[in-house]
């Protein structure tokens, strides 16, 4: 007998009985061929128990833990590099300067979870409606710069909580402290490590020229913007010239640099 439109399902009724453990017996009310029938269905009408919700540990979701801001992490052992530290990194520089391809090595070659978070990449998340900055800075693109910066604060923060450390990198510019710098810490905690990744023009040209679509800059941006970031001299914060160094190779450096910024945090 079908069940009329809009009566529950018919009860459960055992293991191996189709999904969640039910027959379809009210959808076929008779066996097929070769096949003992089932159960015959519930008188119609029968409401039957109210369902149940599933235990948490059944659905395979882990709830998240508040993310907070982030701490300044204990100095790991001496000559180790970072070691097994639990980290929030933020690499600076500009647009060629190599450090989204510096960050994603790093991550990948840690002895310890370590997630990339680019800033770039969360802004390109927006599809319909993205504001280019290359079309020109304006409220739009500014609006949707702090808000990825708002959503990769709040990410490192998640990753931090459940035991990844995280590397964030960004084009940050030294004459705009409080929406440069002093945004992502207020967005992920004291405890980030900025680093500073700035290699000479020449080699910036070199590296923007390869690129393509809206991630390639005209000379003369590239030019600007490397004269703007040279701001970062004399701030304080740790500088690694990348000029004459491959990818392995600066993520060493950036590791020892960070080990060392451990042990004495920066200024900033």
């Amino acid at each position: 007998m079908q069940h009329a439109v809009g009566a529950p399902l018919p009860p459960p009724h055992g293991p191996g009985q189709g999904p969640a453990g039910w027959t379809n017996s009210a959808q076929h009310p008779g066996p097929g061929p070769g096949l003992p029938a089932g159960p015959p269905p519930p008188p119609h009408g029968w409401a039957g128990p109210a369902p149940s919700q599933p235990a948490r540990e059944t659905t395979g979701h882990i709830q998240l833990p508040p993310g907070g801001p982030v701490p300044i992490p204990a100095p790991p052992p001496a000559d180790s590099g970072t070691g097994a530290a639990m980290l929030a990194v933020l690499l600076i520089g500009p647009a060629g300067a190599g450090k989204t391809t510096v960050a994603r090595h790093w991550a990948n070659n840690r002895r310890v979870p370590t997630a990339h978070i680019s800033l770039d990449d969360v802004r390109e998340w927006v599809c319909s409606g993205f504001a280019d900055p290359q079309s020109g800075w304006n409220d739009n693109s500014e609006a949707q710069y702090r808000l990825a910066r708002r959503t990769c604060g709040f990410a490192a923060r998640n990753f931090l909580a459940n035991g990844i450390s995280c590397i964030l990198d960004d084009a940050v510019f030294p004459d705009r402290p409080v929406v440069g710098l002093g945004g992502w810490k207020r967005h992920v905690g004291p405890g980030l490590l900025p680093v500073v990744l700035l290699p000479g023009l020449e080699i910036v040209l070199e590296r923007n020229a390869e690129r393509s679509g809206n991630r390639r800059l005209s000379d003369e941006e590239v030019a600007g913007i490397h004269g703007r970031m040279a701001g970062w001299y004399g701030s304080g914060l740790p500088i690694i010239d990348n000029s004459k160094y491959d990818v392995e190779t600066t993520a060493r450096v950036l590791d020892d640099v960070l080990a060392r910024a451990i042990a004495s945090p920066p200024s900033w």
